[in-house]
This record gives structure tokens, sequence and C-alpha cells, in this order.
């Protein structure tokens, strides 16, 4: 059955493009999640990713996000310049969350590990995979 683009503007995107964009949501939605958790006897506290460089990641998935969108012809994979951009941008958020988790082994907490995660897999795909195994 045909999807009418208009009631769902995702099936236009090429599946390298839509799985990007999901990458960049779970990067996203990892910086409003707990990076750190600090535990004093009965008293805890946990602080979110929008703190220090937290702020650069949060740009970073954005920005690749937002190249979904912004890169030509919607239909077809990223090439050129996109390519580069898109993946310097997920590996920017990687090393950013690293240099975080480095900083901080002992307190972190899952968000952390999944913006980690966020990066290292949008990078991967955008710059590894090629378009043609995402069939």
């Amino acid at each position: 059955m045909e999807q009418n683009v208009q009631s769902n503007p995702f099936a236009a995107l090429h599946k390298q493009k839509l799985y990007a964009l999901i990458i960049a949501g779970i990067g996203v939605i990892a910086m409003f999640l707990p990076w750190y958790k600090i535990s004093f006897g009965f008293m805890s506290s946990s602080i979110n990713g929008f703190h220090s460089v937290g702020i650069i990641v949060f740009l970073a998935f954005a920005g690749a996000a937002a190249l979904v969108f912004l890169g030509g012809d919607k239909t077809k994979p990223f090439d050129g310049q996109f390519k580069m951009i898109a993946a310097a941008c997920f590996a920017g958020a990687a090393l950013f969350t690293l240099i975080q988790f480095i900083s901080q082994t002992h307190f972190t907490s899952f968000g952390m590990w999944l913006s980690l995660l966020a990066g290292i897999a949008g990078a991967a795909l955008i710059y590894v995979l090629k378009p043609e195994q995402l069939k």
C-alpha cells in the first residue's frame, strides 16, 4: 500500500537520513536524562546533560537532525559535504560526551552512556555504512 506523503512526512526520507534523524532524536532525549548521579548516605541527586560542554553535545545532535532536512534531496542518502558535516556532528557529540565521561567517571549515569552510544552510532551510520547496506 502506497503511503501518502502528506500524511507521513518521513515516508519520503532515505533510510540513512531517517535513521540519522532517529539517532539524533535519541541523543537529544539523552540530554534530558541524568548524566551524573551523586549519593551521600540517605541523600542523592542527579544532574542532566545541559551543563558545561553538554550544551555543545545538544547543539551537535540538533545540527545533525537539521541536516536531514537541509541536505538537498531527501530521497537520496547524504553525499559530499553534507555527509562530512553530519558525521562530524555525531562524532563531535560523541567526543564531547567522552570528555565529560573521562572527567567524572565515578558518578556517570545512563544518560551519558546513551549520548555516547548515539554519537558513535550516528557517525558510523553516516560515514562507515554504505547506503546500499541499509536496504
